[in-house]
């Protein structure tokens, strides 16, 4: 672990796994439970190339660095300070010639990185449409939550371009717009494969979906098992438990 000089309102997280930490802003957006149960959604084979569309702070390429044998990672964001932390992060964990994080606009990752090549494209995106003028632009919660910078579409439409033939798209988004990804990824020739809701609690609707697509692949879409976060008295559940890789404490 390198020694890094932080920032104002900076704070360096330990993500638990493999001696991996993380740089964070606690005056921006900071990383949520959505992108760790992204991460850890994936199946990934071996020596696989990978782009994440949206990065952040890059928290989906240091997990997927830890959990699979990645050859290479490249996280895309299009935010300069955020994805400055994200470099930092990269160097702090030594990890440079496995993941590289790229300042550029989603939009352009393709023309960057090259069409057709990659096995694996993950993106947490924005979840909500953007409204008529009442967001601040400049806000790095804003962008991070709204299609303010990119829409949905646009998400889909680079990861179908990135993608080769039969490479993965993982994607986690919100139930109310299901209907939205399944017939974008349907348009550009991502398949949707399995899909699996996220509940906060047994008996309660979900509040996350996450999907898998392979491109060009042949209509069957298998809907996974419920994930449900929380017990009903407020504790983990098992799995949760198990993808955070934490130990569950002993009741009295």
């Amino acid at each position: 672990m390198r020694k890094v000089t932080l920032k104002e309102n900076e704070r360096i997280d330990d993500l638990q796994c493999k001696g991996l930490k993380i740089i964070q802003n606690t005056k921006g957006f900071c990383f949520g439970m959505d992108a760790v149960l992204l991460a850890n959604f994936c199946d990934i084979k071996d020596n696989s190339e990978i782009v994440d569309l949206g990065t952040g702070t890059g928290i989906i390429p240091l997990l997927l660095w830890a959990k699979n044998k990645v050859k290479k990672i490249y996280g895309v964001e299009i935010q300069k300070d955020v994805a400055q932390m994200a470099k930092r992060s990269v160097f702090m964990n030594k990890l440079e010639d496995f993941i590289e994080i790229l300042n550029i606009d989603l939009k352009e990752a393709p023309d960057i990185l090259g069409i057709n090549k990659y096995d694996v494209v993950t993106s947490n995106p924005p979840y909500m449409v953007s409204g008529s003028g009442a967001i601040n632009p400049e806000d790095k919660k804003a962008i991070s939550r709204h299609e303010i910078m990119c829409t949905l579409e646009d998400v889909i439409r680079v990861a179908s371009r990135l993608l080769r033939h039969n490479g993965r798209f993982f994607l986690v988004h919100r139930p109310h717009r299901i209907v939205d990804v399944l017939c974008l990824l349907r348009k550009y020739k991502l398949e949707p494969k399995s899909l699996r809701f996220v509940h906060p609690r047994v008996g309660e609707k979900p509040n996350l979906i996450l999907i898998k697509s392979i491109k060009a692949s042949k209509p069957e879409l298998k809907f996974l098992k419920p994930l449900y976060v929380y017990n009903e008295d407020g504790s983990y559940t098992d799995e949760i438990y198990e993808i955070y890789g934490m130990e569950r404490k002993k009741r009295c």
